[in-house]
């Protein structure tokens, strides 16, 4: 269930890494925010343990939550390069439920009229616990097992389509329906290495601080 001694070290220091990169990317939209409208990203998710698009919707719903900002790197007429960092959170009532932090590098190309399609591929953390008990036999007993949850890695890679209520307007408000598929690793090294997820996201995206941005 448990990767070897050697292997926590490793994913300590990758999760060390992804944090520090994370906590530079918040600054830096922080010093954006002085400028511009701060965009504000939230969805509401169905997560499903599947194999990446092979399924879309799936039952039972699995909910989870997530929020996060996001910068450009480049603007054009139609479309743009950006960044993106999120927090989010999912509860599957039959095998976990897990906390986690990401980035993403993001393409979407902008139609005339409102729409828009946009690709992301992202890395994260995430740490999960059982939802479900657990027990260790020891001294002759079961006795129930203190879940301290497993630190993941989690890359990504998303596709949505969304509409700008606004149209052309750059700080319009944006509704989309994103399909992410995802894994988490190490899962368990011994029997599942790597388990596969997907997450269809429902959302919106406004932007706040809209009076700073009047003035560029």
């Amino acid at each position: 269930m448990f990767p070897d001694l050697a292997a926590p070290n490793k994913i300590e220091v990758t999760r060390k890494n992804l944090l520090i990169l994370l906590l530079a990317f918040i600054a830096q939209t922080q010093g954006f925010s002085q400028e511009r409208p701060i965009p504000v990203c939230l969805s509401l998710f169905n997560e499903s343990t599947a194999i990446p698009f092979t399924r879309f919707f799936t039952t039972p719903i699995h909910p989870g939550i997530q929020a996060g900002t996001e910068f450009n790197y480049s603007i054009k007429p139609h479309s743009r390069w950006f960044q993106t960092a999120n927090l989010s959170y999912f509860y599957h009532s039959y095998l976990t439920q897990g906390i986690g932090i990401n980035t993403e590098l993001g393409y979407e190309y902008r139609m005339t009229g409102g729409f828009a399609m946009a690709g992301l591929f992202g890395l994260g953390y995430m740490h999960t616990f059982a939802t479900t008990e657990e027990f260790t036999f020891s001294g002759g007993q079961y006795e129930k097992k203190t879940d301290k949850g497993n630190a993941r890695l989690f890359p990504s890679l998303s596709f949505d389509i969304g509409y700008y209520l606004h149209g052309a307007e750059p700080y319009s408000p944006k509704i989309f329906l994103r399909y992410q598929a995802w894994a988490e690793y190490p899962y368990s090294p011994d029997f599942i290495p790597v388990l596969t997820h997907i997450n269809l996201h429902a959302g919106v995206k406004f932007f706040i601080n809209k009076s700073t941005g009047n003035h560029e």
